[in-house]
């Protein structure tokens, strides 16, 4: 049986990153139950289209049916092999809002504010544009670049944007992202840039670091409340290994969330109902969070759009060659271009909408863009009251739990879409697109009253990818983790992964998730 200092379960973001800080001084063994990343979809950004839903490079995994979706089931994309999520998302670099993590603070999370979390993201930052300071670091392993296109429509989108009240803004960073302007991404050269080139290619030169791949991890070993080791198949195999200091879970929202409820961590009750004996009664995979983005579509006339180019063989060809040469143009793009944070109403204290904007359209993801030209404004709850659960369907570890984020539950969260469906055709009509007839045709002009615009969210709404809080931290009896990370109940072990955030970050997930794994470091190194 293999004995090391720390076992990590989940080669993603903060497995990554985990791995890296940890094997500097101790021995190390992090367990990845899909394959490498040495897919070259990976690493060409477009090439996201081709791993989501890939049983290559994607679990695979789907939501139940949704009422507030009027009773559709989403696609739930999670990564499957080194670098996780960072191996297939979108590449934006985003923080979230500096009042997210006061917010963590005030309810108990002693050492997650803004001021207590802004050097850790600046800790492992490279930022390209050199402007470190006081917001920015430079020199880390996550590096951070302006996006390598430009697109004339989005540009007067923009403007657009400004016409209506969104000011301009040179830095979504700042702990206040109101505004408009070209996201920051997550690229190299015009290369994805993910966790395991960041973090697992440096780590192993200490030697300190075993990572296994296809080690699907399937139970924790305790003795009596205390963690002990990892029970995972490896190519199919059983195997064990046990940890002489901590486990520390960084299989994410889903991942973590299982492995603790078939260890008998969670809602009593329902593990009793399975046939799991409970270890310690908590709410573990309650308080499920994420984002859910309205795709509000539009025809356009007289302007470029990437529709036309990608359905052409000539158009095709010319977006592979500027590629192959340059680095640049749509095969660069992250799938979000533009972005915008708003507020979906005067009585808002700060922005509660965020803008992802394409100068394309399809019908759904990874299908082929509309016969005409158009462009895409989705549109997000940043802050959504809805909450889901991560449930065991079975104690068997190989099948996939019940995914039930309820998303629009919550009738405060049905008002802001309608809001949010206002507001993107108030951007529309502004006098900076009107050179380009925009026509919306998703979900259509016909949806006008409040019970219309819900109906037409519910039909247009899908996930953002950004599940959280499923393993919340907190200093009540129910929190899954405490501000330490450390699971409640029992000893040696600890959660590192977006599955700890009590309310979801004003913004995508994948930097606040480095953030964490950057915080565990310290607590375990301090310690």
């Amino acid at each position: 049986m293999d004995v090391w200092d720390y076992i990590i379960v989940g080669a993603g973001s903060a497995g990554s990153l985990l791995a890296n800080r940890l094997s500097r001084q101790h021995k190390v063994l992090l367990l990845e139950a899909g394959g490498s990343d040495n897919y070259i979809w990976v690493h060409v950004p477009v090439g996201y289209l081709y791993c989501i839903d890939n049983p290559r490079a994607d679990w695979r995994l789907r939501t139940a049916p949704e009422p507030g979706l009027n009773g559709r089931s989403l696609l739930y994309p999670r990564g499957k092999m080194l670098g996780g999520c960072s191996s297939i998302n979108g590449m934006l670099y985003l923080r979230g809002q500096a009042a997210d993590y006061d917010q963590w603070r005030q309810m108990g999370n002693t050492g997650w504010g803004w001021d207590d979390v802004l050097p850790l993201f600046k800790a492992h930052e490279d930022y390209a544009a050199g402007e470190a300071g006081d917001m920015h670091g430079t020199g880390g392993e996550w590096r951070v670049e302006n996006q390598r296109l430009r697109w004339q429509v989005l540009d007067d989108w923009a403007k657009a944007a400004q016409e209506v009240g969104i000011p301009a803004t040179a830095d979504f960073n700042t702990g206040d992202n109101e505004g408009v302007a070209y996201f920051k991404v997550n690229q190299r050269a015009g290369w994805r840039w993910n966790a395991a080139k960041a973090f697992l290619r440096p780590a192993r030169r200490s030697g300190n670091l075993a990572i296994h791949t296809q080690a699907q991890a399937t139970g924790l070993v305790f003795d009596g409340t205390r963690c002990t080791g990892i029970r995972y198949l490896r190519d199919g195999h059983p195997a064990e290994a046990r940890a002489r200091a901590e486990v520390i879970l960084c299989a994410g929202s889903v991942g973590s969330t299982q492995l603790l409820q078939l260890a008998g961590i969670g809602p009593a009750p329902r593990l009793r109902a399975l046939g799991i004996a409970p270890l310690h009664d908590c709410d573990a995979g309650e308080n499920l969070q994420d984002h859910l983005q309205l795709r509000l579509a539009y025809k356009i006339t007289g302007g470029k759009s990437l529709n036309t180019m990608a359905n052409s063989l000539i158009g095709r060809a010319l977006i592979g060659a500027e590629y192959a040469l340059r680095r640049s143009g749509p095969m660069s793009m992250a799938p979000s271009q533009l972005g915008a944070f708003a507020r979906s109403s005067a009585t808002v204290e700060r922005a509660d909408l965020e803008y992802h904007v394409q100068p394309l359209s399809l019908e759904a993801f990874g299908q082929k863009p509309h016969p005409f030209p158009a462009i895409t404004a989705s549109v997000c709850h940043l802050r959504p009251d809805s909450r889901g659960h991560i449930r065991l369907a079975s104690p068997d570890p190989r099948t996939p739990p019940v995914i039930q984020p309820n998303y629009l539950s919550a009738e405060s969260d049905r008002l802001t879409a309608a809001n949010a469906i206002r507001l993107t055709r108030r951007i529309m009509a502004a006098p900076a697109l009107a050179q380009y007839r925009p026509e919306e045709f998703k979900p259509g002009p016909g949806a006008q009253t409040e019970a219309d615009l819900i109906r037409a969210a519910g039909e247009i709404g899908t996930t953002i990818f950004h599940p959280v809080g499923t393993c919340r931290m907190g200093t009540d009896p129910r929190a899954v983790t405490g501000p330490d990370l450390r699971v409640n109940g029992v000893q040696g072990l600890r959660v590192a992964d977006a599955s700890i955030m009590p309310t979801i970050p004003s913004g995508n997930t994948n930097s606040p998730t480095l953030m964490i794994a950057e915080k565990a470091a310290a607590l375990i190194l301090g310690a």
